[in-house]
């Protein structure tokens, strides 16, 4: 596919800004397990996180694939902001947009679109994982004209910043004529009473990004907070999470492509028996794979984009996008800290945050074994 002169002026502009404002930094806000607050700053006065977002909500008035382009050419570099970037529109902004009101969109839209605020997305629970309905323990109740919620999520993005104003809480208000749990969305301000932030999380990767704890204790909101109608609260996250694993495959080609791009450079300089080691076949192989794997993991997840904006079905496609895209990142990332050896291993080494960060995409937005679940629901083997 070839990109539009819209669409590669825009990835242009992004990979120059993760050249030469976020490469130059990450690696000591990576260190100090610090957020990059001045990044995202700048991302913002940018318009990435308007990209999807009409231009009458404060948006940029561009579509979602715009914003998996640019989550690509960050992850490139770093793959914390990438998913600053990605949680804040595809799982904080997005389901305002698709599910509010003209109230809820007018409150919150414009300072979401334009970076002074971050959204979160508050599904998965500590006992839950994938099994997001029978795992739920999270409920609210209403009493009078309030939202009354109890209940804990765990590995909430950008639930905890500074800039952090409104978390999308799935919870049970009811049950369903069937018996089963009725699932709602209710939107709860950062700073409500009875809500609790907790400490953040010690990572393996991500480590310049927010991820925490959320708890509510008799969390009040008014009853207008709900997003959308009740009981279809699950309905609007599985929507939310088919469009998210396309823009987490983005991120995916980013990372993988980005292991490709140091691994480029470290080869025509590290030298090895009198040659610089990109002369040996092994190498090459290794590289070779590597752009292979970063270049089939893009037309997947273009396709499903494709599919997305056109309004035909692409469950399937996002499925597939995301599961060959995290393998990608995860093997390119293993392949270039093998050939950069020793200093593969130092923090110091972009490929060595990569390493640390291409493990949580076989699990985030729903594991490898989910995907391919889903993939084989859709080629109709569930119903044998």
């Amino acid at each position: 596919m070839k990109l539009s002169d819209e669409y590669e002026d825009l990835r242009k502009t992004v990979e120059a800004f993760a050249r030469d404002v976020v490469a130059p930094v990450i690696g000591d806000y990576y260190e100090r397990e610090e957020f990059p607050y001045d990044i995202v700053r700048q991302m913002g006065a940018m318009g990435l996180f308007g990209l999807p977002i009409p231009e009458e909500h404060g948006g940029m008035g561009g579509d979602y694939f715009a914003l998996c382009l640019a989550l690509e050419e960050l992850a490139r570099v770093d793959s914390s902001v990438s998913i600053t970037l990605e949680a804040a529109v595809s799982l904080g902004a997005m389901p305002i947009y698709r599910f509010g009101d003209d109230e809820q969109r007018a409150r919150w839209l414009p300072r979401l679109a334009a970076g002074e605020m971050l959204g979160a997305f508050g599904l998965t629970e500590p006992g839950g994982g994938s099994d997001v309905p029978g795992g739920m323990r999270t409920k609210a109740h209403l009493d009078g004209d309030e939202w009354v919620i109890n209940g804990t999520k765990a590995f909430i993005t950008n639930s905890g910043t500074d800039i952090t104003g409104v978390v999308a809480v799935a919870a049970i208000t009811g049950t369903t004529e069937a018996g089963r749990p009725e699932i709602s969305t209710i939107l709860v301000p950062s700073g409500t009473p009875g809500f609790t932030v907790s400490k953040k999380y010690s990572k393996v990767g991500w480590s310049a990004s927010d991820t925490r704890e959320l708890s509510f204790a008799d969390c009040r909101v008014p009853a207008g907070n709900l997003l959308g109608e009740r009981g279809r609260g699950y309905a609007q996250f599985l929507q939310t999470l088919d469009e998210g694993r396309i823009a987490i495959a983005a991120l995916s080609v980013g990372l993988a492509q980005g292991c490709v791009d140091e691994s480029l450079r470290y080869v025509r300089e590290r030298r090895a028996f009198g040659h610089p080691i990109g002369h040996y076949q092994a190498i090459q192989f290794k590289i070779a794979d590597m752009e292979a794997r970063a270049h089939t993991a893009r037309l997947a997840y273009y396709h499903a984009a494709e599919k997305m904006l056109a309004g035909e079905p692409f469950k399937k496609e996002a499925a597939i996008a995301k599961l060959v895209s995290s393998n990608a990142a995860m093997d390119n990332a293993r392949e270039a800290t093998q050939i950069f050896g020793g200093y593969g291993f130092m923090n110091e080494f972009p490929v060595g945050r990569f390493y640390r960060d291409a493990k949580i995409l076989e699990i985030g937005e729903g594991t490898s074994e989910v995907q391919r679940m889903l993939i084989a629901r859709e080629l109709g083997l569930s119903a044998l």
